[in-house]
This record gives structure tokens, C-alpha cells and sequence, in this order.
């Protein structure tokens, strides 16, 4: 079918009309993105999955900072989704954000809608993927936002590039996997295998024929471009023989670390810059899975070739990189600890000072009573998950259409709490804590302009782990981590607000917590959510909604004029 001509002009009229077109000083660039099924092959079988122009990973958007794109999604599936464009902050167009019903309905399977991604001050590797159920499993790519026109990298211009995507491949059919667990409520079913750039690696069954090969040539420093998109385990890698020096994470500069190992989350991503000044062979890149809860994971090592060009014999055997074991919290807390932000004359930041709103979130797995302990979790009952004790329901129409419409009647409430609803030893003796919590569509509204502080505490209820927090339409700076129950009076004490990372995911440390900073400057709708799948499945999530400001650049944009319907999706 030829996209090309007509459905761009119906698709440009669309946004000219209400919504009009916030046009950024940059370039504007055009996307088909083509949702259909299309068969794979891997682990020694076939199947049939969702993808977008036949390929996994998905294509690769490619832009300067300050750009816009237009992705015109056609869905040739069998169901309706969105796509979400991580870490891509939005400015006032909440619209083309993507999560489903949060602020769009989904895409219906034989139509088509156009998003305006926005660029703004973001500069590095972010990605996009699918925002309904579990359908990013195989619906996913990465963005890559060059530096703007007459500018340049903050580190020496790489000799060439290279983009890595760490992915989850399942067996069965990953709709059906998530759909089974909620019903039965027990734990869905872990992934059959990890991928890097969609291939498990040699140490899988009828894999090693089709392990990803990176091809360099000696003497020469390469930017590695690293995206976590994992459904549900945080991931170590490493290069055999080969240091990494991290210069960027969630598409902002860092000061430089060098290091053997990182450790990065669902969610993240990172810029690396890799230096092949080893004798020419074959070198494994091999990433395992960062688990410190006891809870089911994938515990399978994936892995690719960096293989250097030119005249060598292949080695009989390829060195392997060491890694850490998958429950070494010190060595994912040694390296995430020395992530601190470039902060220079040309990449500065602005860390808010003074902060108006304040929310204290705790982080839980908690359990939903089913009668007659028929469900297959805990107990008898069925999983769930919760922010200060409220597991998020997903509503059956989109929030942003309705709170923009003003008829929010029965869609949301605004009571999200900024404190838990019961303080207890949120990392200790948890036997006094509440294990059920309360069920529903519960919102924070923040006024435009206010300093934000959040701080994400972690629970030891039922099970304690890590947890990679998302917030939409922001960067965030982690201004403070720390061990055990926070405490209002000591532990700002230890916050940096000097050089923070600026990001837009970050850990929640196990038994711990984490402060985050930003100014809440891009009206609209936001999700907030765990990016561990399973959690986000079980209502470990809530939305921000940031009001209007007092100018016309403070105020969401009209909708465009086609957003998709709430209903037969």
C-alpha cells in the first residue's frame, strides 16, 4: 500500500486545524511507522509478532535537537495501541505523548494516526515503543538526537556509531501472557530469552548463527548508543577487554565514568563511548539480568560480537567480560552513584531551589482479596501494586481528552495523596503495614510553574526490590538516594543539588529511597509509572496534571483535529 502522498497531506490538514503546529526552530521530519504481524524465528521456533515495517527492533528516528517528526502509525494489527516517544518531554502537546487512555484511546486496528513529536532541549539517545498491555515487548526502536546545527558533541566526535537495543523475547504470545496472569491473578510468565538488537546470542538454543556482530576497526573511538527496553529486569553489560566510559544518560550529558561494567534500567538509556584499542579478534558484549528481590526473572546471559575488520585468525575461543551476580546491589549502586550531570557553560543545568509541592510516594507490591483465596497469588488472592497504597485503574476513556473537555466526571479523582494513607516501617518490620490497598483513577493536579520535589520510598511488603520510576513530559533531577526509611530532617542534607543527573527514569533502590527535583513548566497530563512491566500491569502508577499557566505559552495546545475514538479499539 503507498502511504506516501495522500495519507501525509490528510495527515498534515489534521494537525493544521485546532491543534495547528507548534513548529520548533529546527528541521521537520516525515515517519511511516506500519503496524503488522510478521513471523520471527528464534529459539528454535516460529511465531507470529506485532512489529512496525517488518522489523525488530523497529526503525531508528533520527534527529537534531530542536526537530519535530511526524509519525503517521498505521495499524495493521489485530487490536488497538499507542506509542509512547520516552523521555521526549512534549512541550504543551501532551497529545502525541501515547499512553493508552491516559492520553489517547488506542489506535484501532485499520486506521491510522499522525503524532507530532517535539523536540526540545533534549540532545542524546532516547527511544519509542508501543503503550498498551505488554505489546512494547516487540514494538520498540530507538530515537537519536543529534546535536543542533553548528554545534557539537562535549567529548572528541566519535569515528562512527553504533545503536544497541536490549529487548525480552517470549515464547508465547505476550497479550495472552499478561492478560492469563491479571485474570488468574498470579505472576505472569517470565521471557523465554533477552536479545540485543533482537537476537538472544550464542548462548541460546538455535541462536549462535545469528548473534548481532558489531563490526569496528582498531584505533578508533566509537559513541555506543544503549537502550534498556526489557519488559521487566534490570540489566548489567559489558564488553570483554573493553572499558566504557558513559558521557550521557536519558539523553543529557554527564561527567565522563569509565568503567568495566553499567548498570542500566527498563526505561534508560545511555551514550557510551567505546575505544577498540585491543588486538583485532572477536570480543563478546554480554548483559545479564540485575535482580535483588526474590522474585521469578530471566536469568539468561545474552550477548553480541564486537568484531574488529581485517587479517586475523578467528579465535578458537572469545573472551567473555565479567559481570557482576544478578543480586549485587553494591555493584549497581557503585556505578548508578557516580552519575552526576556535565553542568558546563554550554550544557548547564537548573536545579529547583525552592519547592512548593512536595510528595512522599511509597513503592509497593500489595495483594487484592478474591473470594473464597480462588486467585493464584499470595494467600489466595491476586497480585497487585500501589503508590502511597492506591493501585491505579486505568480508565476506559482517555484522561487528558477528559480533563481538557472539563468532563471528568466518574473518568478521575484529584486526591492522589501526597503522603502515604499509613506510615509504618516502610523497610523493616512491615507486619503492621497495609497489605490491600485502595482501587482507583486518583490524579495529583500541580500548579504551572511549581518547584516539585517527589521522593519515592521503597516498602518491604510482601517483596522488596529495585524500581525503575518514569515520569512522562519531564527530565528530573535525582537530586538524593539513600538506604532504609527517609528521613525529612537528615537525608536532604545529603541531597546534591550541585550537578545532578537530569533524566527521566531512575532506580529506586531496594530497601531505599530516591529524591527527585523538577519544575513543573509543560502544562497537560502525565503518567507516572514503574517501567518493570509486571508492576505497572498490577497499578504501581499514577498521573500528574499540571494546570494551565497564565500565557499562551504556558497553556496546553488544542487537540489536533482527529485524536482516535474511545471505543472500538
Amino acid at each position: 500500500m503507498d502511504f506516501n502522498k495522500m495519507s501525509w497531506v490528510l495527515a498534515f490538514l489534521g494537525f493544521m486545524f485546532l491543534g495547528g503546529i507548534c513548529k520548533a526552530d529546527g528541521a521537520t521530519h516525515f515517519y511511516d511507522f506500519v503496524l503488522k504481524e510478521t513471523n520471527f524465528t528464534r529459539l528454535c521456533s516460529t511465531k507470529s509478532i506485532l512489529t512496525v515495517n517488518g522489523s525488530l527492533p523497529g526503525p531508528t528516528i533520527t534527529v537534531q535537537k530542536g526537530d519535530t517528526a511526524f509519525v503517521n502509525v498505521h495499524n495493521q494489527g489485530f487490536y488497538g495501541l499507542t506509542i509512547h516517544w520516552h523521555g521526549v518531554k512534549q512541550p504543551r502537546n501532551p497529545w502525541s505523548d501515547g499512553p493508552e487512555n491516559i492520553t489517547q484511546c488506542p489506535i484501532p486496528a485499520g486506521t491510522n494516526f499522525t503524532y507530532e513529536i517535539i523536540f526540545s532541549t533534549e540532545e542524546g539517545t532516547l527511544w519509542w515503543h508501543a503503550h498498551s498491555d505488554w505489546s512494547r515487548a516487540t514494538v520498540y526502536g530507538a530515537i537519536i538526537i543529534l546535536p543542533s546545527a553548528n554545534t557539537t558533541y562535549p567529548f572528541a566526535t566519535p569515528y562512527a556509531q553504533e545503536t544497541l537495543i536490549l529487548g525480552s523475547w517470549f515464547k508465547g504470545d505476550v497479550m495472552e501472557i499478561i492478560s492469563d496472569a491479571l485474570a488468574t491473578g498470579g505472576e505472569p510468565n517470565i521471557s523465554d530469552a533477552s536479545t540485543i538488537n533482537g537476537q538472544p546470542g550464542d548462548l541460546y538454543s538455535c541462536s549462535n548463527e545469528t548473534t548481532y556482530r558489531w563490526l569496528v576497526d582498531f584505533g578508533k573511538t566509537y559513541l555506543l548508543r544503549l537502550i534498556n527496553a526489557v519488559m521487566n529486569e534490570e540489566k548489567f553489560l559489558a564488553i570483554a577487554n573493553h572499558n566504557l566510559t558513559v558521557v550521557a544518560q536519558d539523553a543529557a550529558y554527564i561527567k565522563p565514568i569509565t568503567t568495566p561494567y553499567i548498570m542500566i534500567t527498563p526505561g534508560q538509556t545511555m551514550d557510551i563511548l567505546v575505544t577498540t584499542n585491543q588486538p583485532p579478534s572477536h570480543y563478546y558484549i554480554a548483559s545479564t539480568s540485575f535482580v535483588d528481590g526474590n522474585v521469578n526473572f530471566h536469568n539468561g546471559t545474552t550477548t553480541a560480537i564486537l568484531e574488529y575488520n581485517g587479517n586475523y585468525s578467528t579465535p578458537s575461543t572469545t573472551p567473555f567480560p565479567t559481570l557482576p551476580d544478578h543480586n549485587d546491589d553494591t555493584a549497581a549502586e557503585n556505578f548508578t552513584k557516580q552519575v552526576r550531570a556535565l553542568a558546563s557553560e554550554d550544557h548547564p543545568i537548573s536545579v529547583p531551589l525552592n519547592i512548593s509541592t512536595s510528595l512522599y510516594i511509597a513503592v509497593s507490591i500489595k495483594e487484592r482479596i478474591c473470594a473464597d483465596s480462588s486467585c493464584a497469588g499470595p494467600n489466595g488472592n491476586a497480585i497487585s501494586a500501589s503508590l502511597n497504597n492506591i493501585s491505579f485503574q486505568t480508565p476506559s476513556i482517555s484522561i487528558l481528552q477528559a480533563y481538557y473537555g472539563g468532563n471528568t466526571n466518574g473518568v478521575y479523582a484529584t486526591n492522589f495523596p501526597d503522603i502515604p494513607p499509613h506510615f509504618y516501617n516502610f523497610t523493616g518490620d512491615v507486619t503492621n503495614s497495609t497489605l490491600y490497598p485502595s482501587f482507583g483513577t486518583r490524579v495529583r493536579m500541580i500548579n504551572y510553574g511549581e518547584g516539585v520535589e517527589i521522593v519515592f520510598q521503597g516498602t518491604n511488603v510482601i517483596e522488596s526490590e529495585n524500581h525503575p520510576m518514569h515520569l512522562h513530559g519531564f527530565s528530573f533531577y535525582l537530586v538524593g538516594t539513600g538506604s532504609w526509611n527517609f528521613n525529612s530532617t537528615t537525608s536532604p542534607t545529603t541531597y546534591n543539588l550541585v550537578d545532578p543527573p537530569e533524566v527521566n527514569t531512575i532506580a529506586v533502590p531496594k530497601k531505599g529511597w530516591a529524591a527527585i527535583r523538577f519544575v513543573a513548566d509543560n502544562p497537560g497530563v502525565w503518567f507516572m509509572h514503574c517501567h518493570l512491566e509486571r508492576h505497572s500491569s498490577w497499578g504501581m502508577d499514577t498521573v500528574l496534571i499540571v494546570r494551565n499557566g497564565n500565557t499562551s505559552e504556558s497553556t496546553i495546545r488544542g487537540p489536533p483535529a482527529y485524536m482516535p475514538p474511545c471505543s472500538n479499539s
